[in-house]
C-alpha cells in the first residue's frame, strides 16, 4: 500500500479512527495534507487487528496469529492472518464493481454487478477453513524462502456468498473446462499496471463444489478491505492463496491456469521426496491441492502453569482439507503414548473441527502437551517436520505447548 496516497484519500472520520481520537481543527487542514500521526499507519488500527497479532512484513502486507489468539469457534476479523502478494487495491467503488466470466471454455462470457450476484443467484453462508500453503514455514531446515510463518496463519470464518457453480451454469461452460483462474484488482509491488501480484486458479471439479463461493460476506458483514472486500473467491481446504480476494474476473480455461505463481517452486512440491536442500526441477513439481491434516491447541497458551494435582483443559482445532479428522490425540510424554480428546463433528464440510480433553500429570515439573490428528483415510500428522520442499509448504508437524506444574 502507498501509504502517502492512501492516506490522503481518507476521510476526517477514518482518520480519527486510526488516530484513536479527534482531529481538532481538521477541518482546518490544508488539501492533500499528510498528517504527521499517519505517516507511519498502524497495521492493528488499519486492519482492525488485535495487538497480538504478528506482522510479518508490509510490502505487501502479511500478518499472522498466535495460537491462543485463535480460540473461538468461528475466527474474527480482528485475529485472521492477512497474506497478501501486491498493494491492496484503493478507490473501491462497490456500485461500479462488477465480474466477468471468460476464457477458452466459456460458452457466453458475461459481466455481473455486485447486485446482480446478489439478486439473481441463491446465497449459500458456510464455515470454510483457509490455511497459508506456507503455514509453519519458519520450521523447515535448510530454511524457506518467503515469510517465515508460525502456526497462525489459518482462520475458520463464516462466509457467505453465491455458488461459483450457479455462476458458471448461468455462462454456460463447454465440455473441454479442466481449470479456472482468478483476476484482481491488487496492483504488482514494482507498479507496473501490466502484471499480476498473483493469479492462481483450482480445477474445474473444484470449482464446482457447493462450498466454492463467490462472496461478499464475512461473519455477517461486510468484507474487510485487508480480506477482499467487495468480493472474493472461497475455496476452503485448499491453500487459501486459491481463493483470490477483490475479484474482478475468473477465466475458465482448457488447461491447467498458466497465470502468476501457478509455476516454478509457487505453491508446489516436490512430486517425489527429495533430501533436505535439493534443487528440483520444474517438471517434478507438483501443484498443491487439498491441505493435509493438521491440529492446533488454542487453550491454553504455551508457559500455562497449574498447581500440582490440578487437572489441565485443553481445546483447539483440527483439520484435513477436503478429508474429515476422525480421531483427536493428545501426548504428554513425547509422543512415547497417546490418549484420545473428545472431538466434535464439522458444522459443514471444510471447515474446522473443535477439541477437548482434561490431562492429568503425574508429579510436578515441565511437561509438553503435543496434539496429533488423524483424517479419515488414516493419515497421521507427523510428530516431526515432514518432507522437505525448497519453499517451506504443508508442514502439519504436531503442534505443542510448554507446560509446568507448579
Amino acid at each position: 500500500m502507498e501509504r502517502r496516497k492512501f492516506t490522503q484519500k481518507l476521510s476526517l472520520a477514518t482518520m480519527a479512527g486510526i488516530l484513536g481520537t479527534e482531529v481538532v481543527f481538521g477541518h482546518k487542514m490544508p488539501q492533500n495534507y499528510f498528517p504527521v500521526g499517519l505517516q507511519d499507519p498502524d497495521p492493528f488500527k488499519l486492519f482492525n487487528k488485535d495487538k497480538e497479532m504478528v506482522v510479518l512484513n508490509d510490502k505487501p502486507w502479511n500478518m499472522e496469529a498466535k495460537a491462543h489468539l485463535l480460540n473461538d469457534d468461528i475466527t474474527p476479523n480482528k485475529y485472521m492472518f492477512i497474506r497478501n502478494n501486491g498493494k491492496i487495491p484503493e478507490n473501491i467503488d462497490v456500485s461500479t464493481w462488477a465480474l466477468t466470466i471468460d476464457g477458452e471454455s466459456v460458452k457466453n462470457p458475461k459481466t455481473y454487478t455486485l447486485d446482480e450476484l446478489k439478486q439473481r443467484f441463491t446465497k449459500h453462508t458456510y464455515q470454510l477453513t483457509l490455511e497459508c500453503g506456507g503455514n509453519g514455514r519458519s520450521e523447515f531446515n535448510p530454511p524457506a524462502k518467503g515469510n517465515q510463518w508460525t502456526v497462525g496463519a489459518v482462520s475458520c470464518a463464516e462466509w457467505t456468498g453465491v455458488r461459483l457453480r450457479d455462476v458458471l451454469e448461468d455462462v454456460g461452460i463447454n465440455p473441454d473446462a479442466v481449470y479456472i483462474g482468478y483476476h484482481a484488482a491488487d496492483t504488482h509491488l514494482s507498479g507496473d499496471p501490466r502484471k499480476e501480484p498473483i493469479s492462481r486458479g483450482v480445477p474445474i471439479a473444484k470449482a464446482m463444489q457447493n462450498e466454492t463461493l463467490l462472496a461478499f460476506s464475512m461473519n455477517g458483514e461486510d468484507i474487510p478491505l485487508a480480506h477482499g472486500f467487495p468480493l472474493r473467491l472461497v475455496c476452503g481446504g485448499w491453500p487459501a492463496s486459491t481463493s483470490g480476494k477483490w475479484l474482478t474476473r475468473i477465466s475458465v480455461r482448457n488447461k491447467v491456469h498458466d497465470g502468476e505463481k501457478m509455476g516454478g517452486s509457487s505453491y508446489r512440491v516436490p512430486c517425489e521426496t527429495v533430501a533436505p536442500g535439493t534443487k528440483v526441477d520444474d517438471e517434478n513439481m507438483c501443484i498443491i491441492e487439498s491441505m493435509p491434516v493438521k491440529s492446533l491447541i488454542t487453550f491454553p497458551k504455551s508457559g500455562a502453569l497449574i498447581k500440582n494435582g490440578q487437572n489441565l483443559q485443553i481445546n483447539g482445532h483440527a483439520w484435513a482439507g477436503e478429508l474429515e479428522v476422525s480421531k483427536m490425540e493428545y501426548s504428554i510424554d513425547f509422543g512415547s503414548t497417546w490418549h484420545n480428546c473428545s472431538l466434535k463433528e464439522s458444522s459443514n464440510r471444510l471447515a474446522w473441527q473443535h477439541f477437548k480433553a482434561s490431562i492429568s500429570f503425574p508429579k510436578k515439573g515441565y511437561y509438553e502437551v503435543w496434539a496429533r490428528a488423524t483424517d479419515s483415510q488414516g493419515q497421521s500428522q507427523p510428530m516431526v517436520l515432514p518432507g522437505w520442499n525448497p519453499k517451506g509448504y504443508l508442514n502439519n508437524a504436531c503442534h505443542r505447548i510448554a507446560v509446568k506444574m507448579v
